[in-house]
C-alpha cells in the first residue's frame, strides 16, 4: 500500500504538468498515465 505523502507527491507532480506550457499529446498521455496510477493507490487505499 502507498503512504498518504507518496500520493500527495504524485498529485503535485500531476498539477504542474498540467500547468506545463509544453502539454502536448504524449505529455497529455503521460500525465493520463501516471493519473492513472495515483487514482489506483487511492482506491486500494480505500477498499483495503
Amino acid at each position: 500500500m502507498r503512504d498518504e505523502e507518496e500520493i500527495r507527491e504524485q498529485y503535485e507532480f500531476l498539477k504542474e504538468q498540467l500547468e506545463s506550457d509544453d502539454m502536448n499529446h504524449q505529455g497529455i498521455r503521460e500525465m493520463f498515465t501516471h493519473y492513472k496510477r495515483a487514482l489506483g493507490w487511492t482506491l486500494e487505499e480505500e477498499y483495503i
